[in-house]
């Protein structure tokens, strides 16, 4: 299997994405902001609907529009009453957006569907290290802010009695979860990264007692998502994005019945 380079490209990529999703993930939950990464993966196909109109990579497409919105979004909804009112009205928008530019653009329905549901096996050692390195960023930025982040996300009123900065933590955790959102959406697509984003996560805040714990599950169950994921699609021909949602969902539902029998 090894032995193809877009299974190497696969495979490096998938765990990198993997890594990212899993660790921000934790704090999606924890912060319950599921339904943001959902606005989040819609506007991301507007964005790549829109490289396609413009003729630049999708990925940098994805990148534009998902952090716009989340600046968007930080401004226009501080209060938690206006939040999701908010986001729907800007998926909404997006969501025509991408329409609109997918046909302005003259492309094909498979071109479409290759960005909703994702092509990890057709993308390029330049579209890996585009990937990697927006990963480790993501993760880098993660390191650098953990413990303000950590605390926000799991305490917000300790935090803010600390001199915690909530505006600026919120900020900068939206623009990591657009890039995150962008740079998962290669391997699930765009309709389909929520799954990667948030269900690893929620199996690990089931099962998880503390913030090693969450991070270790979400991770681990993450990557053997999109490893298993992509070696059953490769002995199969089979779409991998089905066997990693497949999977993730299994551990989910395992999670939750292991917890009642406990």
């Amino acid at each position: 299997m090894f032995a193809f380079d877009f299974m190497r490209h696969a495979f490096i990529a998938s765990t990198f994405i993997a890594l990212t999703c899993g660790i921000i993930g934790v704090f999606v939950v924890a912060r319950q902001l599921s339904f943001l990464t959902h606005m989040l993966s819609e506007i991301g196909f507007a964005g790549a609907a829109f490289g396609a109109f413009m003729g630049i990579s999708p990925l940098i497409g994805m990148l534009l529009f998902t952090l716009a919105s989340s600046g968007l979004i930080s401004g226009l909804s501080v209060e938690k009453a206006r939040r999701e009112s908010t986001i729907s009205a800007v998926s909404s928008l997006f969501i025509g957006s991408g329409i609109l530019f997918l046909a302005l653009a003259n492309q094909s329905s498979s071109y479409a569907t290759q960005i909703l549901f994702g092509s990890i096996v057709g993308i390029s050692l330049n579209g890996v290290w585009q990937l990697v390195i927006l990963s480790l960023v993501v993760l880098v930025t993660v390191w650098l802010i953990f413990r303000p982040l950590l605390f926000d996300s799991f305490d917000p009123v300790g935090a803010r009695a600390n001199g915690v900065s909530a505006n600026i933590v919120s900020l900068v955790f939206l623009i990591l979860l657009a890039v995150s959102v962008s740079v998962g959406a290669q391997i699930v697509g765009s309709m389909l990264v929520f799954i990667l984003m948030t269900i690893p996560a929620a199996t690990a805040k089931t099962l998880g007692h503390n913030i090693r714990q969450l991070l270790t599950i979400s991770v681990g169950t993450a990557l053997i998502g999109v490893w298993l994921g992509l070696w059953l699609a490769y002995i199969t021909n089979w779409p991998a994005t089905f066997f990693i949602a497949l999977i993730e969902v299994v551990f989910y539902l395992g999670a939750l019945l292991f917890r009642k029998k406990a």
